[in-house]
């Protein structure tokens, strides 16, 4: 039974205390590298294909109307009932004589159809011969050209039309019905057209119609060959329309009450013949009394929407296009409904004559074919509307007011509910196409088009489905409206639409859309989301389309943006930055543009944004600027090498993203300055070369940096004023390559300014070394390229050799291909390497991903083929490996250099952001949705372990600390160790791969290579994000961070490089050396890391940027780190010659060192600050001796000897026990007052295998569990005894 102390309550509650002021509401804590560009591929979406836009629009043109009445004498083989049918085009022709009541209906007919179409050509025919028909059509399809011919037959005054496809017409005298077969109305029409045909057995037609089709197709057959005409028929039949009164066995209704041309009458005036329909119907009680005789009177015009009529006529086109839409497939719907405004109105009509024909008996055909709607739910609505419209009818016959139907109230109602309710998976809201109608309307368009934006939020399927019921054209003309209220409705339904089809940019250039974006932009009241999406659609319109650019440079584009780069919108500075370089891609009136708004200069401050996609658009339009294909004058040259100049600090960046696009901007530049950047390349060369045989020598700690002459690089063009200030103000920006050094372009005054050019060349030739050899394999790949590139043209020659270039040259030496090409690539610093290390044979490359998984990474080695080897000065620069074979680089690496393809997807992939719902709630914060509900599992679990874990905190000062409950043996000799804090997982890094293991039940759960360079290592790891979505982040001594997502997931074997970057580009190569050191704060996001450098860099991992960097004071390296957590303002450096070193980082670098802790003598092996508001600070060296310290004082309070040496220390973050490993094979566990209480010498078994010599140690953050790695590869996990009575 366990003794417990008397104060263990007092333990155990300072435990509780100190618990809960560091891990306290951990949903709130920062998530790192969690956003939407760490999750994704920078990659464009894929690109659907478009079907909502017409490839042609078509309208109809011509006219016939062929009317075949025979007034008076009714055909033979109809028997007509008394009283019958007699209305033809609402003219009773037996009130009048013959040829009158013949040429009124005639123009009748004509006046309803031009309601439709008022432009086209209309022509009569009245009781017309065979060859008054062909005159007539061929005359029509002649002039009408490609354009669509309507055929209207009336055939009430012949007899029915025959089997072989006959109809009939009269001889001259009228004294003869005279067949005229449809073949040849068929060739004397041609096609495009539309046939309506008014009579008795209409269905015959249709059938014989199709029928001559075919035999057009047998006879083209014989003659052009079979498939050629199959095309060809089937292409005519799509081209040609039908529209037939009945069936091939229907008579037309013979109803006295009807007109005997119900057909034409439903096609015609749809909206009269519906209000008849309805009297006759007699279901009108909501409306007793109403007669035919009121119906007739019903006040107002067809086109004014604010009388009777007008309206019921809205509503019943809002009705039909919906029918339409909802019934018919999409690519018929936009043929008949949406390519000729005529068609569309008739086939509107049609389906109204399908519900009333059908009432009779009779059911009209069309061709092609419609699925059945007269039974389809809308009808009901549109009953309702003309039980409540005319129920006002008495009233307003007495002139009083007429109140509007609450129709479109409602419809607007119904799709507001499917939208709360709606889903993708869900059929369509049958009230879209209701919602275009109403945009035309003032009193409901504000909240149409709110309803519309809603709609379009939900993606991409539903931008595509509001284009194809018709809303764009729409949507264009609304931007010529004034009304304020409608632009934060109207940038963002332009801003969708773009975002899904990008091909609208010619109808907004065509319509001068952009000058209502371009005012938005302007507008310094509009939220900075608004303008977002307005400078959006900017970009999009100018993208690749040389009218959009002008258009906006008309605009005073450039000039809007640059008053906006100082907003607080991160998001509205980037696509600033991405519309001023989409404005200047090869067009270099807007870069002169540009420049005269000294766009580039202000642009430089976005060089340095908090925001990494800021950072990344500002050098995307940076590197367009200086990429125009035109030819370079002297002041174009001098502001070229500017804005390279000027990048070169974008090189230390700490976002991959940004790197890639200073690639991309690079390689304009390199392309056209060729030549001189493969004489700086051969400079270099030489350079190489004389170090080799003065090499340096190691002394001391460090390598003695020997100092090198510039040698011969080609004179340049003079270096205008204007660059000269820009040189001034970068030359610190020149990299400190040990051994590299150029002087400053402005140091001195004496300097020429073709020297000062020469220094752009090298920095930036300098800046490609180092992005060639960076961690991250996409920025390492590209660089590469344009490495090889330089590489080939400078060893292409035998020797180095100036390139003369005149002062009045206005453009760069054309390049030329070389004939060789190498694998070997220049080295820049990863930093324990200078420009001097070798490149291995690439035959041998270090993988990323998976160690024995069998499975390769999507990723390729951030540094492959590059491998180096270490402090070593054996190899010149471009020297190839030992094994590599020139006729094979002339084979495999051959590059062409006048099209040297680099770019990236970080525009199109920004674009994709768009796409994206904007009002849908966030997962996380839905409670009903999984990654809800597993991150809240998560932070139960957390709490869970941390309250377990408080009983053995409490009693581990003074409990055995032996029971090995995990042994096992490592690929590799573990050199760090760590504890994930939640999950039973210890991370165990060995050179530069880790491997995974379950500590609790035993299995090794993967492993993964980190991809280092050959001969550096593994020197950190930390666990970030470990509360919630965990990412493992591994430092190596070359100083190089990466960070991995998925790397022992087994539903996804390739682990996921969320990010890289140089953490420390000045390591200094040391005799004895720390590596990389960090220290990961949760609670700020902040990365401190330092290592075999004089000072601590801060990272702000949020903003992937250096914060600031501590000089240590120190003529050591920094061993160790730890930080003030909940303060954020201490931090505490353990140091190579035995100082301890306190900084306060709320001080100026130069003045935050504000303590130094001399006592130890040796090399500091651990530093650790406890918690609690009395915490004291607790070194250990490698003498062997422990001391504690408090803050305020440069005299420790207390000290321990405990062993002669240490190799490794480590201090329980929250239990009283700290572990001491030496070379001498044990493990010593004390508590912190140096009672000794346990040591480990043997693993547990009856005959234990004595322990290696320690390399590492680590404690859990929470449980009193101990991980141990020995030399010999073993690994051990140690736990207090935690026995019960």
């Amino acid at each position: 039974m366990v003794t417990v102390p008397k104060d263990m309550t007092k333990a155990f509650a300072e435990c509780t205390v100190y618990d809960e002021e560091s891990e306290n509401n951990e949903a709130s804590l920062p998530i790192a590298y969690n956003e939407t560009r760490h999750l994704d591929k920078i990659e464009g979406s894929k690109k659907v294909t478009q079907t909502w836009r017409m490839k042609e629009r078509m309208k109809t043109v011509s006219v016939a109307l062929v009317l075949c009445l025979n007034v008076g004498v009714d055909p033979p083989d109809v028997v007509k009932t008394s009283p019958c049918a007699r209305l033809e085009c609402w003219i009773d022709p037996l009130a009048q004589s013959p040829q009158k009541a013949l040429e009124a209906i005639g123009g009748n007919l004509q006046k309803q159809y031009e309601r439709w179409q008022p432009r086209a050509r209309y022509k009569q025919t009245l009781d017309p011969t065979v060859e008054e028909v062909k005159k007539l059509c061929t005359s029509l399809r002649r002039n009408a050209k490609d354009e669509r011919v309507l055929f209207h037959y009336n055939g009430h005054g012949v007899p029915k039309p025959t089997s072989n496809g006959e109809i009939w017409v009269f001889n001259k005298s009228y004294t003869q019905y005279i067949p005229l077969s449809i073949y040849d109305l068929q060739t004397w029409m041609g096609s495009p057209s539309i046939y309506v045909y008014d009579c008795s057995h209409a269905g015959v037609i249709v059938d014989c119609f199709k029928s001559f089709l075919l035999q057009r197709e047998q006879e083209s057959a014989v003659v052009n060959g079979k498939s050629h005409s199959s095309v060809t028929t089937v292409c005519y039949n799509k081209q040609c329309i039908q529209l037939a009164a009945c069936g091939p066995t229907e008579l037309l209704p013979m109803n006295p009450d009807l007109p005997a041309d119900l057909f034409t009458s439903c096609l015609t005036t749809p909206i009269k013949i519906a209000l008849m329909w309805y009297v006759l119907q007699n279901t009108s009680k909501l409306v007793p009394g109403l007669t035919q005789d009121m119906v007739d009177k019903v006040p107002g015009q067809l086109n004014d929407r604010q009388t009777m009529l007008g309206e019921l006529n809205w509503i019943f086109t809002a009705i039909t296009d919906t029918i339409a839409w909802n019934t018919l497939p999409r690519d018929l719907f936009q043929r008949l409904f949406r390519q000729d405004l005529l068609v569309a109105s008739l086939f509107r009509n049609f389906l109204l004559s399908e519900r009333i024909m059908r009432s009779y008996n009779c059911t009209p055909i069309s061709s092609p074919k419609l699925p059945p709607t007269y039974q389809h739910p809308m009808w009901e609505a549109w009953d309702l509307a003309l039980d409540l419209s005319l129920r006002q009818l008495p009233r307003l016959l007495e002139d009083e007011c007429f109140q509007h139907s609450p129709f479109f109230t409602e419809q607007l109602t119904a799709f507001d509910v499917w939208l709360k309710y709606g889903a993708e998976t869900r059929a369509p809201p049958e009230q879209l196409p209701i919602v275009l109608q109403v945009l035309l309307s003032q009193v409901h368009r504000l909240r149409a088009l709110e309803l519309l934006k809603r709609f379009l939020d939900l993606g991409p399927w539903a931008v595509s489905l509001a284009l194809s019921v018709g809303i764009f054209p729409y949507v264009l003309k609304l931007l010529q409206s004034n009304a304020r209220e409608l632009r934060p409705l109207l940038v963002f339904i332009w801003a969708k639409i773009l975002s899904v089809d990008s091909s609208c940019q010619v109808d907004l250039v065509k319509d001068n859309g952009h000058k209502y974006f371009l005012n938005v932009l302007g507008d310094q009241y509009m939220p900075s989301e608004q303008k977002t999406m307005a400078v959006f659609v900017l970009a999009m319109m100018v993208n690749e389309y040389r009218q959009g650019q002008e258009a906006a440079l008309q605009g005073n584009v450039i000039s809007i943006c640059l008053e906006q780069l100082s907003d607080t919108s991160a998001l509205l500075r980037k696509w600033l930055g991405l519309c001023l370089a989409k404005v200047w891609t090869n067009f270099d009136s807007a870069r002169w543009c540009g420049v005269r708004d000294s766009a580039h200069e202000k642009l430089y401050k976005l060089l340095t944004d908090p925001e990494p996609e800021v950072r990344a658009a500002a050098v995307y339009a940076l590197g367009m600027f200086i990429s125009n294909v035109s030819e370079k004058s002297d002041h174009a040259t001098s502001i070229d090498l500017g804005v390279g100049m000027r990048l070169v600090q974008v090189a230390s960046d700490g976002s991959p993203l940004v790197r890639k696009e200073l690639v991309v901007a690079y390689s304009g530049l390199v392309q056209h300055f060729e030549v001189h950047f493969a004489a700086a390349a051969a400079q270099q060369m030489d350079d190489e070369k004389q170090r080799e045989r003065t090499a340096a020598v190691v002394t001391g700690e460090t390598v003695a940096p020997s100092q090198s002459s510039l040698g011969s690089i080609p004179p340049a063009p003079p270096l205008p004023h204007m660059f000269t200030s820009s040189m001034e103000t970068t030359s610190h920006l020149d990299l400190q390559l040990p051994g590299n050094r150029v002087p400053r372009a402005a140091s001195s005054n004496t300097i020429s300014s073709n020297l000062m050019l020469n220094s752009v060349y090298k920095n930036v030739w300098k800046v490609l070394l180092q992005l060639s050899c960076d961690p991250d394999p996409g920025v390492s790949r590209m660089a590469k390229t344009l490495v090889d590139l330089v590489r080939n043209k400078s060893t292409g020659q035998t020797r180095p050799r100036q390139v003369s270039i005149s002062c009045s040259s206005n453009h760069s030496v054309p390049s030329s291909p070389s004939n060789r090409s190498q694998h070997s690539m220049p080295v820049s610093t990863p930093p324990q390497v200078t420009l001097t290390n070798v490149l291995d044979d690439p035959a041998d490359p270090r993988p990323i991903g998976r160690v024995g998984s069998g499975v390769g990474p999507s990723i390729s080695n951030p540094t492959s083929p590059y491998q180096y080897t270490q402090f070593t000065r054996s190899r010149k620069l471009f020297d190839k490996g030992p094994n590599m074979v020139e006729d094979r680089d002339e084979e495999n690496n051959h590059l062409n250099r006048q099209s040297v393809l680099i770019s990236t997807d970080f525009f199109e992939w920004s674009c994709k952001q768009f796409l994206q719902p904007v009002n849908r709630l966030c997962e996380v914060e839905d409670p009903e949705s999984d990654v809800f509900m597993e991150r809240t599992f998560r932070f139960d679990r957390n709490s869970q372990v941390r309250t377990e874990a408080l009983e053995e905190q409490a009693v581990a000062g003074f409990s055995r600390l032996d029971n090995e409950i995990f042994v096992n043996k490592n690929q590799g000799v573990p050199s760090v160790l760590k504890f994930h804090p939640y999950q039973s997982e210890l991370a165990v890094a060995f050179k530069d791969g880790i491997a995974f293991w379950n500590w609790e039940q035993g299995p090794r759960l993967g492993s993964l290579s980190n991809g280092n360079p050959r001969n550096t290592k593994i020197t950190s790891l930390e666990y970030l994000n470990a509360h919630d979505n965990t990412l493992l982040l591994c430092g190596s001594d070359d100083g190089c961070v990466r960070v991995w997502r998925d790397y022992i997931d087994e539903q996804n074997p390739n682990p996921q490089l969320v990010s890289a970057f140089q953490a420390i580009n000045e390591m200094l190569p040391l005799t004895r050396g720390s590596g990389l050191v960090t220290n990961w704060e949760q609670n700020t996001g902040s990365l401190l890391a330092s290592g075999d450098v004089r000072f601590i860099r801060v990272w702000d991992v949020e903003k992937e940027l250096k914060v600031q960097d501590i000089p240590t004071g120190a003529d050591s390296c920094v061993t160790c780190l730890a930080s003030d957590m909940a303060g954020r303002s201490l931090l505490i450096a353990g140091c190579g010659d035995g100082t301890v070193r306190l900084f306060d980082r709320r001080l100026s670098p130069t003045e935050c060192r504000v303590m130094t802790l001399r006592e130890h003598g040796r090399w500091i092996v651990k530093v650790h600050l406890q918690k609690g508001p009395d915490g004291k600070i607790v070194t250990a060296s490698n003498a062997g001796d422990v001391r504690f310290w408090d803050p305020r004082f440069t005299e420790s309070v207390r000290s321990m000897t405990l062993q002669s040496s240490f190799t490794a220390v480590d201090i329980h973050p929250r239990a009283d026990v700290l572990a001491c490993g030496s070379q001498n094979q044990y493990i010593g566990v004390y508590n912190q007052s140096g009672d000794s209480l346990s040591t480990l010498k043997y693993h547990d078994g009856f005959i234990g295998q004595r322990l290696g010599a320690i390399t590492s140690l680590s404690f859990h953050p929470y449980k009193v569990k101990l991980a141990a790695g020995t030399s010999d590869s073993y690994i051990s996990v140690y736990s207090v005894s935690m026995k019960r009575s």
